[in-house]
């Protein structure tokens, strides 16, 4: 009991300050980025080039991952490099040198959350209820941080956010450093070194056609497809939520609270996760995460300048977000053999994260007009997540996918 007290505590702590920093990059970026004196047209360019090394970059590390056997090594690496690539936005206010410190900062940091995930799930057994828990204390990190963000950099100004990314980051390197690594039993007796090569060249000829087979499943791809559409749903709200509600004259920690607002409403969720996968199917699950995105979307030119619907429209990122992660991340353990979970998770993520994201972000650069076409990148972000919606509801086979 001792030892899974501190591992729990490790792994949540390492949670914790990962997706603080996405309370940090997601909602204040483009703040961070309009006092720097750059358009929207900019911003949306920064934003994708960034989310553009998500597309090839979380596969190149999880190889790297296999090959070493040493994933807890490439994330440390990764959250080091990381933090050498944001630190260098003390010094690089320009567009290109802004863009190339922040490419390299997320071509770093995507080598921690898949290996994170993977060492998480292996290390709980795949246990959906514990998942839940320690996934909970990275979504309580992204509150703190969002109100404290918020009304630091109103107070401060836009210069506030790169010492507030540096602080983070540095607790989350600390944190890895505490993740012990998880002891497999040898289940193989090594007879020789050439037996042991050819056995290594042989399963990973094996390996490789049984995960493309796994790729081109229907199924798959079908939950690949309504992913990526939900990720170009998500760009407005992701890069321009905070710009959009500073535009109807909300302070910066009321700027704060309506997006931890979503984040408890998803804690509440990710609470009771365990009780919902043992009522309703996967596709389910996703589809009703993104109809809910959908109508969220839609409506939030129309309610953003009253506070009570504005709040009840940030409480459907329980399903949006929670639902939908958890969902997504138990379809990718249970479609994907152990073997392939390291690799399963960077296709996954860094085709949908990295292209969706990219995309969206292009998009609603173009849309946006400095805020005058927020209605428009809504609309837009609300047919999206509707189409995911019924592209993962005309998926469904004989068979359903439940979990057990």
């Amino acid at each position: 009991m001792p030892l899974f007290n501190a591992m729990f505590t490790r792994l949540s702590s390492s949670y914790f300050f990962y997706f603080a920093l996405l309370g940090l990059t997601s909602p204040y970026l483009a703040l961070f980025l309009d006092g720097s004196g750059f358009n929207s047209r900019q911003v949306g360019e920064i934003i994708a080039i960034m989310t553009v090394t998500k597309i090839v970059a979380p596969t190149l590390w999880a190889i790297l991952a296999d090959i070493t056997a040493k994933p807890l090594l490439i994330m440390r690496l990764g959250v080091f490099l990381a933090l050498f690539s944001f630190a260098l936005l003390y010094w690089f206010t320009t567009y290109w040198p802004l863009t190339f410190s922040l490419a390299l900062f997320t071509l770093f940091w995507t080598a921690v959350l898949p290996q994170l995930e993977v060492h998480t799930l292996n290390s709980i057994r795949q246990s959906s209820k514990i998942y839940a828990r320690i996934r909970l204390w990275g979504s309580l990190g992204f509150i703190v941080i969002a109100v404290i963000a918020g009304e630091a950099i109103a107070r401060f100004g836009y210069y506030a956010f790169t010492s507030i990314g540096v602080i983070i980051l540095g607790g989350l390197f600390i944190t890895t450093l505490l993740i012990t690594p998880k002891r497999l039993k040898p289940n193989v007796v090594i007879v020789s070194a050439t037996a042991s090569v050819n056995s290594v060249k042989t399963k990973a000829s094996i390996a490789k056609p049984s995960i493309v087979k796994k790729l081109l499943e229907r199924h798959f791809i079908a939950f690949f497809i309504a992913g990526l559409l939900l990720q170009i749903s998500f760009a407005p709200y992701y890069g321009f939520f905070a710009l959009f509600l500073r535009d109807f004259d909300y302070s910066g920690l009321a700027i704060g609270l309506f997006i931890s607002v979503g984040v408890v409403a998803e804690i509440v969720v990710f609470i009771y996760m365990g009780a919902i996968f043992k009522r309703l199917s996967l596709t389910s699950l996703l589809v009703f995460s993104l109809a809910i995105t959908a109508v969220r979307w839609f409506m939030m030119p129309i309610v953003a300048d009253s506070v009570f619907w504005l709040t009840i429209n940030q409480v459907g990122h329980a399903a949006s977000f929670a639902i939908y992660h958890s969902a997504s991340m138990k379809f990718i353990s249970s479609h994907f053999t152990k073997t392939q979970q390291s690799r399963g998770q960077a296709i996954y993520l860094g085709g949908v994260y990295g292209l969706g994201g990219a995309v969206g972000a292009y998009v609603t650069g173009i849309l946006w007009l400095d805020g005058q076409g927020a209605t428009s990148a809504f609309i837009m972000a609300g047919s999206c997540a509707l189409l995911g919606a019924i592209v993962m509801l005309f998926s469904q086979t004989r068979k359903t996918t439940r979990t057990v």
